[in-house]
């Protein structure tokens, strides 16, 4: 074997193992819908940190991606990307258009229209669970709809952190 053989084999072996370690970390996604604007577009381009919860715990207003029990036209499994609204233990409600989290009313600014139009009583979210909810909200399926209800923590995909695309959007997401 040649010296510009195997040099050339360990380039490929040193790149695929990157590649390996990367998406172990990583998970590169495109938004489907309008459920997350303005925050997100549908074909925004993100990276999702896959491994952001074995390092801390799930915070208010962090937007995550998750497997969820509704199905696309073709009977695959839907993900969706949401904000996170409620955490364990928490008590949800919405009134007079305007989200409570233990009795306060959120401040939702980063919402497209600044109101919830759903009528909600209290909802405790259950100890091992999230409460979320799109940023269009009257967009969105989330927790609000009972096809979709608390999330699971053992059902997040990760934590949206970087919008890659477009361009002109580049950044990290708070």
């Amino acid at each position: 074997m040649s010296q510009n053989t195997k040099e050339w084999m360990k380039e490929i072996i040193i790149a695929v193992v990157i590649g390996l370690i990367i998406i172990q970390f990583i998970k590169p996604t495109i938004v489907q819908g309008h459920s997350m604007m303005p925050t997100l577009n549908e074909r925004d381009y993100i990276f999702l940190s896959k491994q952001a919860y074995a390092f801390e715990e799930p915070q208010y207003g962090d937007i995550i991606v998750f497997h969820s029990d509704l199905t696309t036209a073709e009977g695959q499994e839907k993900m969706l990307i949401k904000r996170i609204v409620g955490l364990p233990g928490d008590v949800i409600r919405i009134q007079d258009g305007v989200v409570f989290r233990n009795g306060e009313a959120l401040d939702e600014s980063y919402t497209l229209e600044h109101y919830t139009s759903t009528i909600m009583s209290d909802i405790t979210v259950p100890e091992g669970s999230l409460f979320v909810m799109g940023d269009n909200r009257q967009g969105s399926t989330d927790s609000r709809d009972s096809e979709v209800g608390c999330i699971a923590q053992t059902r997040l995909v990760g934590k949206a952190v970087l919008r890659l695309y477009p361009f002109n959007k580049i950044g990290f997401l708070k």
